[in-house]
């Protein structure tokens, strides 16, 4: 005896004129609300975005993970830490923080970011880990509450790095973003794209203010390494 057969229902299209309107209204809607989060973004960060040239100096940049391959920062990330090193060299920030993913022994974001810098005119002594920045909204929380950081330079890639600064700013940090450009390659659509879905999640994170997935103890590395660089 042979199994019954399916049968799947199209969803059909509504047969009168006004059923019509109302479906596309609905659609309308719908689209809306799904870009009111990117727009709130767009909206609140838009004074707060600069370059590498015009930055303002700050004590603290702050790097956001984007992915290991083999062990060693992507070219996304890559591109992050260039330019935070930069900023060093040109003197307009004294520590950078780290913030990636250290979840399991043989992935370990933050470690991998440090000897990149070091490798680029960075000293060790000025480079300050944190590893559990597993999101966005974790690595802005940690780094106020963990880190005591109070104002900072945001780097990420420019399709990122509004949601970055709305974010930050949100957790307490004032923040300035600085977007990385790179080439609109398959993985800079994908990055954008994603981010329109992802500003959503930021709403929620704002209005709800939700802890990060781990917090641990206050460290004092950015307070050490700031104090280092004055003395």
């Amino acid at each position: 005896m042979g199994l019954p057969r399916l049968r799947i229902r199209r969803p059909r299209l509504p047969r009168t004129r006004a059923g019509r309107r109302r479906a596309v209204q609905i659609l309308v809607l719908l689209c809306v609300l799904a870009l009111l989060p990117a727009t709130w973004m767009y909206l609140a960060t838009g004074s707060r975005l600069r370059t590498t040239a015009d930055v303002p100096r700050t004590e603290v940049a702050v790097v956001f993970g984007a992915g290991l391959w083999d062990g060693e920062p992507s070219p996304y990330l890559a591109h992050r830490l260039d330019a935070a090193a930069r900023l060093y060299r040109a003197g307009r920030i004294e520590v950078v923080l780290v913030t990636g993913d250290n979840s399991r022994k043989d992935y370990d974001e933050p470690d991998a970011m440090r000897d990149y810098l070091a490798g680029h005119g960075v000293p060790r002594a000025r480079v300050v880990t944190d590893y559990a920045g597993f999101d966005t909204w974790d690595s802005c929380v940690r780094a106020k509450k963990i880190f005591g950081v109070d104002r900072a330079v945001l780097i990420s890639q420019g399709f990122h790095i509004r949601r970055a600064v709305a974010l930050c700013q949100a957790a307490g940090v004032t923040s300035y973003g600085v977007g990385v450009d790179d080439k609109h390659d398959a993985t800079w659509y994908y990055g954008g794209t994603r981010e329109i879905f992802a500003a959503g999640k930021a709403a929620l994170d704002v209005l709800f203010h939700p802890g990060p997935r781990f917090l641990g103890p206050r460290e004092h590395g950015v307070a050490k390494a700031l104090a280092a660089a004055r003395g």
